[in-house]
């Protein structure tokens, strides 16, 4: 499992340059994690690609660790901006089948989804603020879906237990414990075991 060292916290962009900069630089490592395990990706690499010296890379990802994370949080966020669904009429059976899209697209390219699963592991067991929770693209997504505008302690808990289930299918999967099959359905499952008082 990766490790995270004892850093700095990561800056924060500020202008668009900076903007765009981090997100080169997350571009890199996506592009270098999908083709390389996550040991024999370097940082100076990473900056290379993404065409930024490597004390920008450092700046905003004090680790590798810290870099796959972000990388994990800009995929989800990308495939919710540009992939979840917007509702239907059985929103339970809509949040288990888009759970499963996810997975598909993140199993696609296992060796960078083997990298982000490790590092935001270690990154979640260092600091339990951190993802996955409530403040994720994810869990907001799944929450929105439901209507939970303003969600209850008991939505954000049922959420985050789903959110806790896809994680474990997707780890599962990923270690070929489960076949792919035998995962979507588990999925598709928890969702419909997870969610069942939302069902009109």
């Amino acid at each position: 499992m990766a490790r995270i060292a004892d850093v700095r916290p990561p800056a924060s962009p500020v202008s668009k340059g900076q903007v765009a900069r981090r997100d080169r630089i997350l571009d890199a490592a996506a592009e270098l994690g999908a083709t390389a395990d996550f040991d024999r990706v370097q940082m100076h690499e990473v900056a290379k690609d993404a065409g930024v010296a490597i004390g920008t890379v450092y700046r905003y990802f004090p680790s590798k660790t810290h870099l796959f994370t972000a990388v994990f949080e800009a995929q989800l966020g990308k495939f919710v901006e540009q992939r979840w669904p917007t509702g239907g009429a059985d929103v339970v059976t809509d949040i288990g089948e888009v759970l499963v899209e996810l997975s598909r697209e993140l199993l696609s390219r296992p060796r960078l989804c083997s990298a982000m699963m490790q590092s935001t592991a270690a990154s979640y067991t260092t600091d339990p603020s951190g993802y996955p929770d409530n403040d994720s693209a994810l869990s907001r997504a799944i929450l929105r879906t439901l209507g939970k505008s303003a969600p209850s302690e008991e939505d954000r808990s049922t959420v985050r237990l789903l959110v806790f289930s896809w994680w474990g299918v997707l780890v599962s999967s990923l270690s070929r414990k489960t076949t792919a099959e035998q995962a979507e359905a588990d999925m598709r499952l928890a969702a419909r075991l997870l969610l069942a008082r939302y069902l009109a």
